[in-house]
C-alpha cells in the first residue's frame, strides 16, 4: 500500500472517545490483516498489559452514537459482519502494547505507522490550540479596543475636553 493511502486510511480510523484518540479492534483487524477475535483474544489472554487507559470497550451508548455518527449502522448486514460485544477501543499506548502481543512483521510494521499518525495527530491539534489561542487573544484586542473607541466617542460626543 503507498505511504499517503496508508497515512489517510490509518487517520480515517481514529475517533475521539472519552476525550481520547482511540482505534477500534475492527479497524486495527483490518490493518493488521487478522481477524477481530484474534485481536481480542490476544488482549484477554494479556490483561495486565492493558489497564482501561490503554484499551477499554466501548458502552453500548458510545457504540451506537460512534455507528450512527458514521454511517455504518446498517440493519442487514450480512451473517458474520456482525458484532456479539461492543468493540474494543485502544488508545496510542494500547496500540503499541498491541504490536509487542502481536508479534507478526506486518503488525509491528502496521503498528509503527498508526503512532506515526497519532502523533501526527497530536501535533495538528497543538497548532490548532496555538491558533484558537491567537484568535481569542485578537478578540481581546479588538473587544478592548473596541471600549476605548467608545469611551473616546462619548468623550468627543460631549464635548468633553480639559481646557489648556
Amino acid at each position: 500500500m503507498e505511504q499517503n493511502l496508508i497515512k489517510s486510511e490509518i487517520q480515517s480510523r481514529i475517533f475521539t472517545i472519552r476525550g481520547l484518540h482511540v482505534m477500534l479492534d475492527k479497524d486495527l483487524a483490518e490493518l493488521y490483516g487478522t481477524e477481530t477475535k484474534f485481536i481480542n483474544r490476544a488482549v484477554s489472554r494479556n490483561q495486565d498489559r492493558f489497564p482501561a487507559d490503554f484499551a477499554f470497550r466501548l458502552s453500548d451508548e458510545e457504540w451506537s452514537g460512534l455507528r450512527f455518527q458514521n454511517g455504518t449502522l446498517n440493519e442487514t448486514l450480512s451473517r458474520g459482519k456482525h458484532r456479539k460485544y461492543s468493540p474494543t477501543a485502544f488508545t496510542e499506548q494500547g496500540i503499541a502494547m498491541l504490536s509487542a502481543v502481536l508479534s507478526t512483521a506486518a503488525a509491528v510494521r502496521m503498528s509503527v505507522e498508526i503512532i506515526r499518525s497519532f502523533i501526527e495527530l497530536r501535533k495538528r491539534n497543538h497548532s490548532l490550540s496555538i491558533i484558537f489561542k491567537k484568535f481569542r487573544e485578537i478578540d481581546q484586542w479588538k473587544e478592548d479596543t473596541e471600549q476605548k473607541l467608545e469611551a473616546l466617542f462619548k468623550a468627543l460626543s460631549k464635548n468633553d475636553f480639559p481646557s489648556s
